[in-house]
């Protein structure tokens, strides 16, 4: 881009040092210092001067934000891999190109969905939780803190994409038995090599498993896709991991299921009105019955730098007259 102008690209939150460095090199950045989330005047400022939207999750960029956009505006470079907070469709009418950042946060994700997996049974929060304050605890007992064995244990995976093919393998290395419910079936190889159980009817796996772990992509097929009708299918016994989106699980239903005891625990990383979390949620977790996680699932330095990386790729190739590599198309299309 030498010898023209710098596209104008607004960033909505703080990004890793490395990553803003070179999008000053490369752009008229502006950063947010502050990492305060924008407010919504700030983004309709924004996209009514900027050539380059970078948002994140927190940003919701619907139909109305988009109307207002300037005619700068060409490209919505998320910041993540999700857009779910994005109006895809908007943005194509008027002609604004929308591209994410896939591929780069699967291990990170499965490595924290595998840490929930044991955590949860395993009352590890819980016992951490005894050796605060003073330190002090009764010594060991053989009926005390006891959990449950993740060892031959079925794990039903709701999601067999990438994240939940990832996780499929950790949980194979500590011998969990792996089920999956997806829209399409896996290649041969893969079933094989994870020797993995489909079944083409969610209901019937749900009904079956000792966890579910929940990976499928946030769509308006999937909104309560966990709803109140399915999670009572799922054994009192069995517990229930979600680091993928909150919405998936209808959470009232969730929360009533584990009060009365007809679920055994959960393990979220991600809730269905985010960044607020249900207060009845956090009276579980203090009571040991969940474990709440504030959406950490892909925050490693690695993978937010990785993540960078993909934005700058995507803004460089639109501006050098390119198609961007993870270019996002409407639903429709």
């Amino acid at each position: 881009m030498a010898g023209r102008k710098k596209p104008l690209v607004v960033i909505t939150r703080k990004l890793p040092d490395p990553v803003e460095t070179r999008m000053r090199e490369l752009f008229d950045a502006r950063l947010n210092v502050e990492d305060r989330p924008m407010t919504q005047p700030e983004l309709v400022a924004a996209v009514r001067e900027a050539d380059v939207l970078v948002p994140t999750i927190t940003d919701r960029i619907d139909a109305a934000l988009i109307a207002q956009a300037g005619d700068n505006l060409k490209l919505i470079a998320n910041f993540g891999n999700g857009v779910d907070h994005i109006d895809v469709e908007a943005a194509a009418r008027r002609q604004v190109t929308v591209t994410n950042t896939p591929n780069v946060l699967t291990e990170d994700t499965a490595d924290m969905t595998m840490g929930l997996i044991l955590t949860v049974p395993r009352r590890l929060v819980e016992g951490a939780g005894v050796l605060k304050g003073d330190g002090k605890w009764e010594g060991w007992s053989p009926t005390w803190m006891l959990g449950h064995r993740i060892w031959g244990k079925r794990l039903g995976i709701v999601g067999m994409g990438r994240i939940g093919t990832a996780v499929a393998r950790r949980a194979k290395a500590f011998g969990l038995s792996i089920h999956y419910h997806n829209r399409h079936r896996v290649a041969p190889a893969i079933e094989d090599e994870l020797e993995a159980t489909y079944w083409e009817s969610l209901d019937q796996m749900l009904a079956r498993m000792d966890i579910i772990s929940v990976n499928c992509p946030s769509t308006p097929a999937t909104f309560h896709l966990l709803s109140a009708r399915r999670l009572a299918l799922m054994q009192p016994a069995s517990y229930i991991v979600n680091t993928a989106r909150g919405e998936i699980i209808d959470e009232a239903a969730l929360i009533e299921m584990i009060r009365e005891g007809r679920l055994a625990g959960a393990g979220l990383d991600v809730f269905e009105h985010e960044p607020a979390v249900n207060p009845k949620l956090v009276k579980l977790a203090e009571k040991g019955k969940v474990v709440l996680l504030p959406h950490m699932g892909s925050a490693t330095i690695e993978g937010r730098i990785d993540m960078g990386d993909k934005v700058i790729i995507n803004i460089r190739t639109l501006f050098d007259g390119h198609r961007p590599p993870d270019r996002v198309l409407p639903a429709r299309a």
